[in-house]
């Protein structure tokens, strides 16, 4: 790939994703939009990629935006707005399904201010590590839009409808340290810990686990929030078990804990999962 407003490197089974326009506090661009959704399919698509890691160049993990044009940046007429309506799909939502299409967990290391689609597209990532100072918004009320990048659906079932309604009905900016309750984050740190936090929990996914137990997993986890109750869930969560203890995977996970030692996990993510996955309607980015 030909990257030039990101970074993207594998070592030792972690992906680390660095969104790369410093001078700009990474503001999104259509550019960067690009890069980040073939960057997410190319992880998804690496055996060799076991976890993915997010982060920012410099002091932002990304400002939202680029509004450097002004507000026709926005749109350019009537008649083209009414032709294009019903077809646009914004940058961040196609980022945001790229992240939830990826079979491989994804980890925000925020480094820095995350505001507008700064924040937004780190929902569908599974887990959330942020600085304590870092300035965070759902401000788009405050700039006459709407929440985009799919957040109305992630953002309630993170925090609860109540919590999402408040940092989005206000838009206010707030520091990551003063909502260590608000369920946003998994990890509230000092800001030069992030990134060491952050592939911290990564080198304990990619040392420790089956990528193939991890895909089913995050599977389960996401797509059974659109369960209507527990009884469908319990029928998938048995399918996805019965054909998990059948595989080899699960054979090394019992026989190293028997011999006490660290299991040598080799199924693909690529080439093994289950004839039965996906079970949901996939959509295209």
């Amino acid at each position: 790939m030909d990257l030039t407003q990101t970074r993207y490197e594998v070592k030792d089974g972690v992906a680390k994703v660095t969104l790369y326009r410093p001078e700009s506090m990474n503001a999104f661009t259509e550019i960067m939009e690009n890069e980040l959704v073939n960057i997410f399919g190319e992880a998804d698509r690496d055996d060799a990629v076991r976890v993915v890691v997010v982060t920012g160049e410099g002091r932002a993990f990304c400002a939202g935006a680029d509004l450097s044009s002004g507000g026709e940046s926005l749109g350019k007429g009537e008649r083209e707005q009414e032709e294009r309506m019903i077809e646009h799909r914004d940058g961040g939502g196609r980022v945001a399904l790229s992240i939830y299409n990826c079979r491989k967990p994804v980890i925000a290391a925020i480094n820095g201010a995350a505001v507008g689609v700064g924040i937004t597209m780190t929902l569908p990532m599974d887990i959330r590590v942020v600085a304590e100072d870092a300035k965070i918004g759902f401000v788009f009320v405050r700039r006459g839009l709407v929440c985009e990048a799919c957040s109305s659906w992630f953002l309630p079932r993170i925090i609860g409808a109540s919590k999402a309604a408040e940092f989005v009905y206000t838009g206010r900016v707030f520091r990551a340290a003063d909502e260590i309750q608000s369920g946003l984050f998994n990890h509230v740190v000092p800001g030069d810990q992030v990134i060491t936090k952050a592939m911290s929990i990564a080198r304990e996914i990619a040392d420790n686990t089956s990528a193939v137990s991890v895909a089913l997993c995050k599977a389960l986890l996401w797509h059974g929030l659109s369960e209507d109750d527990p009884q469908s869930v319990h029928l998938m969560d048995s399918r996805c078990f019965y054909w998990a203890m059948h595989q080899k995977d699960a054979m090394e996970g019992v026989q190293s804990f028997l011999e006490k030692r660290p299991p040598k996990f080799a199924m693909s993510t690529l080439h093994e999962m289950p004839d039965f996955y996906p079970w949901w309607k996939e959509t295209k980015v």
